[in-house]
């Protein structure tokens, strides 16, 4: 290793400007950095052209300008320059300072030597005072001013700590060094105790700044090669110079390495200032700016970590296991990192940054974090999901489903919560919890409603089919006790219903106010279901009511269709179908589900029926305040419950009577044909006149037999002209009834059909149809008059 190893750099020129691009390359070049607190540094002071660079470079192999004796005694250093200490360990940074006293700056210009001094106490750990031997003991001497700007402006440094003061004796006389010891000794206390100092040093003993040692040497120009050796002893005490008691053993407030170079650019600037160097706060400041650098680096890094990224893309994509481990492990070699470069800084700097730091790194990884959450609530939610729907299809219990389910996904979702966490920080997932217990209540509210819509279908249906057609039938029938069948009939089927409603409901183990409210539901819609069809009856009541008047008119008590003979009462007859279409009008009127009792069908009955309004009332006034016809409501019934308005009712009436008098007039004609056609006597009051005016005539045709077989025999020519006649119509008809029978068959009615043979047709259907229950049976108002024309054919036809 020659002394081009030792990298010499200038440091700060002869005008005093700092070369901080220099001391970066120097500090890079020697690998000061990885020393941390393993490094010392040796300045040395002295007068000009006092053989300092020589010495040096002697002792440290470096490589300094060196005074050429050949062409004078002229200053060799400017400024102030740096190289590394070749072999000696620990690292070594070795400082040539401008000598003091030279002519080139003048007497006056004192400035720059003792910024240099008071640079190199604050920097140095060893300060070598080189001097000459004849100086020690002179008052005038030229180590005197030296000694005296050091100890001046150590009382700039704020706490300064220990230097060590090793004064080399140049050109060593014959007089033993045990002599000159004690007087230079004594020299440097005389010089401290005249320095003025601040009044908080102004006891203060010199051996609290400072470690004295003194070395002497022989002369290197006359005496060489004794130099030489004196100086490889010499050089021997600077190896392991950190070590406890060696010359740099007080490492108190010393730079790490790597702060280095911005903690002697700082100190040469406040320096320049002329400002007091306060090196316990200077020391803080260094650990602050090059801490903060560090962290930075490391946060730096940390973000075009390629594990970070690796993880940072995993975990945008899915959940990834091991999450937590992963990020901390990388986390943690960064913090080592910083840790390591940090060392030895300012304990409290270095944990102020390294927490700023933490903050960054955890800022910056934090959305990945929660990503994860987030994977981890889905992919819980979706289980969840999944597993109750399995135990609904196995058919287990909806509230123990999910209480099963919710446990089991909480509790994966706490285990993953707890792989996703750090060491490093203490993230709450309370909220990724809370937005799946709040996702998992949300989903089983949607399914809890599906489940329970569906079962309420279910039930719903069974109660429809239950209901609806015996219902039905209720009112085709029409009785007085219609409403109470209804009511036992639903109230029959809805408790039915709900015995086995509530079993199905207890798996879900509703609150009490759920509960009554479904029960009371499926009530609701039972009853809704009576209402509807009591609605739709209304609906078409004139027309039921006209079925029901046909079916009553036309059809006696065995439900034989009438034949209008005369002998019939149409009027009670009449009556009578008219009250059973009135009564139906009055159970439709109204729907009849809570037992209230009401006065409709007496009202009714006493203002349609016995007060005979008819047709011929159309044009009279309804409007009577008396009238309870005359109103829009019925005093009983709630308007809810109102299917037919008392003025709504005494309309259908109106229409009802208009559309069945028809029937009525035909009756009575038919029954006026029948009896015309079977009167062929005369009147009685004409036989007894006949008898008591013909007797002779009577008698005579007793006495003459010929009389009266003659008689006889235009009595059968009658008859027989009346059987002619007959045979001449009948047979033409039945031949025309055959073509049509035939054509209908075919599915084409014959043209030409008679009106008599679609009322023959008309009333076959109506007989075979008929049933023996009169209410259930449906016959059109057209079918009674075709079977009254029907008969008036007969008749007219057989006379």
């Amino acid at each position: 290793m020659g002394k081009e190893d030792c990298c010499s750099t200038q440091l700060i020129d002869a005008n005093g400007e700092f070369n901080f691009k220099g001391l970066q390359n120097f500090v890079s070049s020697v690998k000061l950095p990885r020393c941390g607190l393993s490094y010392a540094v040796v300045a040395i002071m002295g007068p000009q052209s006092s053989g300092k660079s020589t010495l040096l470079n002697h002792l440290f192999y470096t490589n300094f300008r060196e005074m050429d004796a050949f062409r004078g005694r002229n200053q060799t250093t400017k400024g102030i320059w740096i190289a590394n200490a070749v072999g000696i360990e620990p690292l070594t940074i070795v400082m040539d300072l401008e000598g003091t006293d030279g002519r080139e700056r003048g007497e006056d210009d004192t400035t720059f030597e003792k910024q240099s001094a008071l640079f190199a106490l604050a920097v140095a750990d060893v300060v070598l005072i080189n001097m000459w031997c004849h100086d020690i003991g002179r008052e005038q001497a030229a180590n005197r001013p030296l000694l005296k700007t050091v100890f001046q402006v150590m009382m700039r440094l704020f706490s300064p700590r220990k230097t060590t003061l090793l004064f080399v004796i140049r050109d060593k006389t014959k007089t033993p060094l045990e002599y000159l010891e004690p007087i230079l000794r004594e020299d440097i206390q005389k010089i401290w105790d005249a320095v003025r100092k601040p009044h908080a040093h102004k006891d203060t003993q010199l051996s609290e700044f400072f470690n004295v040692e003194v070395t002497a040497l022989p002369s290197y120009e006359e005496k060489e090669e004794q130099f030489k050796d004196q100086v490889a002893q010499l050089r021997q005490l600077f190896f392991h110079s950190i070590s406890p008691g060696g010359l740099a053993g007080d490492r108190r407030g010393v730079v790490p390495a790597s702060g280095f170079s911005y903690s002697v650019q700082q100190i040469w600037e406040v320096i320049k200032e002329n400002k007091d160097l306060d090196l316990p706060a200077h020391k803080v400041m260094v650990a602050t700016v090059r801490c903060e650098e560090i962290a930075n680096e490391k946060f730096s890094s940390l973000m075009i970590n390629e594990d970070w990224l690796a993880l940072e893309h995993e975990v945008k994509e899915d959940a990834v296991r091991n999450f937590g481990r992963r990020l901390s492990s990388i986390l943690d070699n960064f913090l080592s990192e910083y840790d390591a470069e940090s060392l030895f800084f300012e304990e409290n700097v270095r944990s102020s940054k390294r927490q700023q730091f933490m903050s960054k790194a955890l800022q910056l990884v934090h959305p990945a974090f929660v990503s994860q959450l987030g994977h981890l609530r889905v992919k819980s939610l979706q289980t969840f999901k999944s597993q109750l729907e399995q135990l609904l299809r196995r058919g287990e219990a909806f509230a123990a489903s999910v209480r099963t389910c919710s446990e089991s996904c909480i509790t994966e979702f706490d285990k993953g919560c707890s792989d996703a966490a750090i060491r490093h920080a203490n993230w709450d997932a309370s909220k990724f919890r809370d937005k799946l217990i709040r996702d998992i209540e949300a989903h089983v509210s949607s399914v809890r409603n599906d489940k329970l819509s569906e079962l309420k279908a279910i039930y719903e249906k069974q109660i429809t089919i239950a209901l609806a057609e015996p219902v039905q039938s209720l009112f085709d029938v029409g009785g007085s006790e219609t409403w109470a069948s209804i009511r036992k009939l639903l109230k029959r089927e809805t408790d039915v219903a709900i015995s086995c409603f509530c079993p199905a409901l207890s798996g879900f183990e509703l609150d009490q106010y759920a509960f009554d409210r479904m029960m009371q539901s499926l009530k609701d819609y039972a009853r809704s279901v009576v209402e509807k069809i009591a609605r739709e009856e209304a609906g078409k009541v004139l027309m039921q009511m006209k079925d029901r008047f046909n079916t009553v008119f036309s059809h006696d008590s065995d439900s034989i269709p009438r034949l209008w003979t005369g002998k019939e009462d149409i009027k009670s007859i009449t009556l009578e179908a008219r009250s059973e279409s009135l009564k139906f009008l009055s159970i439709v009127a109204a729907i009849r589900l809570d037992e209230k009792s009401d006065r409709i069908e007496s009202i009714l009955f006493s203002r349609l029926l016995e007060g005979k309004i008819s047709i011929s009332s159309r044009n009279s006034d309804i409007a009577d305040s008396c009238d309870p016809l005359a109103s829009s409501s019925w005093e009983e019934v709630s308007p809810e419950n109102t299917l037919l308005t008392p003025v709504q009712c005494l309309s259908l009436w109106r229409q009802f009577m208009a559309e069945t008098e028809y029937i009525v007039s035909q009756a009575i004609s038919a029954q006026e044909a029948y009896r015309q056609s079977n009167n062929w006597l005369p009147p009685a009051w004409a036989i007894v006149a006949m008898i008591i005016l013909g007797f002779n005539e009577f008698m005579l045709l007793l006495r003459n037999p010929l009389y009266l077989f003659m008689l006889f025999v235009v009595y059968l020519f009658g008859k027989l002209s009346g059987l002619i006649s007959i045979s001449s119509r009948f047979l033409p008809t039945v031949m025309d009834l055959l073509r049509r029978l035939a054509a209908e068959g075919q599915g084409n009615p014959a043209p030409g059909t008679s009106r008599a043979s679609q009322h023959v047709s008309s009333q076959s259907f109506r007989s075979q149809v008929n049933s023996p229950n009169p209410v259930s049976s449906s016959v059109p108002s057209s079918s009674v008059s075709s079977n009254v024309l029907t008969e008036n054919d007969v008749e007219y036809t057989s006379r």
